[in-house]
């Protein structure tokens, strides 16, 4: 299949409600969107994930984080206009008042990234944001290079796979933009080093 049609496929299954294992820039995700309440419980079912902890959002652009009515501070905006973005880098933000999305309610941070990946911007541009978390099942320590063994982890069939081979099993870094300094709370592909100029 060519690019546009693995697009529209992912993102009609996406707007049915359905669960998508896909390559991204750093480790297989699952993908689902937020308005389907059943497919977000199938994303956790399939990692056998405790519910009590919640799932990370890729959006586009930094509109589109803007649009959940995150609080995005200065440390958080000068990490957004860094070079790791887009990219490998996770932040954990809170709200300037109240989540102004629905499916975010009773969420006091959330962990939000937009990834270097075009075919997932391309998706992601079209849905609007998205939940996207590592592939792997919940408790194994990373996630498998390759989708069949992602498959023989998981707990049941996501609704669609694209297998875009072997990819990385490092994840993306995380850094807690609501604690000052901003603290690295997941070291990934971006190493605590690069990122200390901008935890001043």
């Amino acid at each position: 299949m060519n690019e546009p049609v693995i697009i529209r496929k992912i993102v009609e299954c996406l707007q049915q409600g359905g669960v998508v294992l896909l390559p991204t820039d750093t480790v297989y995700g699952l993908a689902v969107s937020p308005d389907f309440p059943a497919g977000v419980d199938q994303l956790y079912d399939l990692k056998q994930r405790p519910r009590s902890m919640h799932l990370p959002i890729m959006v586009a652009d930094v509109a589109a984080m803007e649009s959940l009515g995150v609080a995005i501070n200065e440390r958080a905006r000068k990490l957004l206009a860094s070079d790791f973005v887009p990219g490998a880098l996770t932040i954990a933000i809170g709200f300037a008042k109240a989540p102004l999305v629905p499916w975010l309610t009773g969420r006091e941070e959330v962990a939000i990234r937009i990834p270097d990946d075009e075919q997932l911007l391309a998706v992601l541009r079209q849905t609007g944001p998205l939940l996207v978390t590592s592939a792997n099942a919940s408790g194994y320590p990373e996630t498998p290079a390759e989708v069949a063994d992602i498959l023989v982890q998981l707990n049941g069939q996501p609704d669609l796979v694209i297998d875009g081979g072997p990819i990385k099993t490092i994840p993306s870094t995380l850094v807690n933009c609501r604690l000052d300094p901003p603290v690295v709370e997941r070291e990934g592909v971006i190493t605590q080093g690069e990122l200390a100029p901008y935890l001043l």
